[in-house]
This record gives structure tokens, sequence and C-alpha cells, in this order.
């Protein structure tokens, strides 16, 4: 009996695979993507330049950020390179990335595969995106609704719907709210335990598919919190002259990240014909951290930029001294952001757990 459990989920990633194979190779038949459109909404783990056109000190349109990424340019991706979320699109048969919605390249038929509204330092919570002058998921709901209007425009009402229903919407939040807010705010964290202020997360979550539900969203992928004190910059600011992890914060990102899941099946079962799928990216990253050795990586506290203990945005330029040569060597590119190597292999999970979205 001990072998068929392991055989029976290894012949589960095979069927899952191969169904994943066969639609991509219809894809490939067809030239279309698995789905009509990829629409991304949440932080700077996914911010692909929204926040090049806002006055805020959360910006990475600058070297040496996106030095191994196409032509080498640094487009406002927080990362060397790409995103998870560029993979996913990949993935999915995109062959071009939704967006940015305040880039100019947002506009006429591009829309009609999607749109990035993600910026970074936002977070679940209001108040995080209104500190460092970034754009709160209300706002991003809101350009998604302007959005809704183009596409009427575009693509006519019926063609808009099927776009808006038969897509995939992907949300990447939650970070933020802690690393730079909740810990470093004293009218937070005098206020409320790190459990109190989840709770309020979670509640805000919930709000948020809501409202994205409402707009027609109906296949949604979001992912929990990584492991928050395994960052470079976590471990260096809160870790108390230690080299590991701080064990209290990804206590409490396991804790939302369990609160999640269980609101996230409340909202499946309360919202007719939502498939809501939460997408597991502490367990794999805080695996990397660990032995970063088996994944074929060299370093995973120290980031690539600069000292790899802090650096990140403006901290992180082309003047910052010590940045590695071969980022792909280190789990971190900043000190808050996985490398465009770690990206990739978070991606091929994201995959595997999310194909019910495209199947």
């Amino acid at each position: 009996m001990g072998i068929v459990a392991p055989l029976d989920r290894i012949l589960g990633v095979v069927v899952v695979l191969l169904v994943y194979v066969l639609a991509l190779l219809s894809t490939k038949v067809s030239g279309q993507p698995l789905v009509p459109a990829l629409f991304i909404f949440g932080d700077s783990v996914v911010d692909t330049g929204n926040n090049n056109n806002l006055e805020t000190v959360v910006k990475s349109n600058f070297p040496p950020y996106g030095r191994d990424f196409i032509n080498h340019r640094h487009t406002g991706r927080f990362c060397n390179g790409k995103l998870a979320s560029d993979f996913t699109g990949e993935n999915l048969g995109f062959t071009t990335y939704p967006p940015p919605i305040l880039s100019k390249e947002a506009n006429g038929k591009k829309l009609l595969l999607g749109a990035n509204f993600a910026s970074g330092g936002s977070g679940y919570y209001e108040t995080t995106a209104k500190l460092y002058n970034t754009i709160p998921l209300s706002k991003q709901l809101g350009y998604y609704k302007k959005y809704q209007k183009k596409l009427v425009g575009i693509a006519g009402k019926s063609n808009a719907t099927s776009i808006i229903t038969g897509s995939v919407y992907f949300i990447s939040s939650g970070s933020s709210d802690f690393v730079q807010n909740y810990y470093v705010n004293p009218l937070l964290y005098k206020v409320y335990t790190p459990y109190q202020f989840a709770d309020i997360l979670i509640q805000d979550y919930s709000h948020f598919i809501q409202e994205l539900y409402a707009l027609g969203a109906r296949k949604i992928g979001v992912s929990t919190l990584p492991p928050i004190g395994c960052l470079p910059a976590s471990i260096t600011i809160f870790g108390e002259d230690s080299n590991e992890c701080v064990t209290k914060m990804n206590s409490v990102a396991k804790y939302l990240n369990k609160k999640l899941n269980a609101t996230s099946l409340t909202l499946q079962s309360k919202l007719s014909g939502l498939n809501l799928v939460v997408l597991d990216i502490y367990q794999p990253l805080y695996d990397i951290i660990q032995k970063p050795s088996d994944y074929g990586f060299f370093e995973a506290r120290k980031a690539c930029c600069g000292t790899g203990l802090v650096e990140t945005s403006y901290l992180c330029n082309k003047y910052s001294p010590g940045t590695c040569k071969n980022a792909s060597e280190y789990v971190f590119w900043d000190g808050f952001h996985p490398s465009e190597a770690v990206n990739k292999i978070l991606a091929d999970d994201l995959l595997l757990e999310g194909i019910s979205l495209v199947s």
C-alpha cells in the first residue's frame, strides 16, 4: 500500500502534463493561446512597468534591472529578467506580454490579449499603496473597469464578454503589506498583532475577489505569500544579527496562506461558476532557499544586486558595488525579489497547480 499513493500522485502529474501538452500543441496549430487573454493584478512581483508612470520611490526602470531581459531592457520589472507571470503567459501560449495599463502600449488591438494592472508597493491593505504613492487594488479595479469599456469599443460587446469570462486573472499581493508596511509602521504593529493584521488582509482579499467576480472574472489564480522571513532584506532588517530566515515572519505568512485557502474555498462555493485556484509560492521558494544547490543555485542568503543584503528599487542601481556577474546563480535578484532563474521554476510549478484554469 505504501507504493500505491506515490504512484497515484505521479500518474496524476503525468495526466496533468499530458492534458497541458495536448492543449499546447493545439495552440501551435491554431496559433491561439490556451485562453483569450491574461489579466494581472497585484504588487512588484508582477508589475511590468506601471510604476514607471508614477511619482514613487518604488521603481525599477533603470539598470541593472532588466539586464537579462529581452534586448537587455529595463522595463520596470523588479528583476534581472522575466517575472514568473511572464513565463506563465508563455506557458499559456502567448507570444507577447499583457501591456502595463499606464503605458503607451496599452491601446488598440494589443488590449485584446489582456492587460497588467499591478503596481509595486501595493497590497491588499489600501493604505500600503498610499504610503508609497502606488496603485492600490481598488484603483487597479477602477482601471480594469475602464479597460472593459475600451474592450467593448475594440471587439464589440459579445466578443468582449467572451474575453472577460474566458480569460485567466492572476493576483499576487500581500508581501508589501507586511514587509513594507506592518513591520515598519507603529500605527499598525502597536495596534494589531501580525495575525490580526493578516485577518484584515484576508477580508480585503475576499472583497477584491467578489468585486472582480462581479465584473465578469471566472478563472482566477491567486498566489500565496512567499516565505517573507527569508527575503534577504527581511533577514538583514528584522533578523537580529542572524543569517537565518526570520521564523516569526514566516509563521505569519503560513497563517495567512492557510486563511487564504479556506476563504477561497468559501468564495468558490458561494459564487456560481467561479474557478478560484490558490497557487502555492511559499513551499517551492522555501525549498529552493533551504537547499539552493539542489536547484543549481550558489547563493540564497544574499541577492545579486549590490551587497545583496537590503538593496531594492533605487538602492539597486548601476553604481551598486558588488553586483554579481551571473544572476542565474542567485535565488534573489535584489533584497525582495527572486531572480529570473527562480521565476522560471516557480512558473512551471504554477502551471501544474493552475491547470484547471485552462483545461
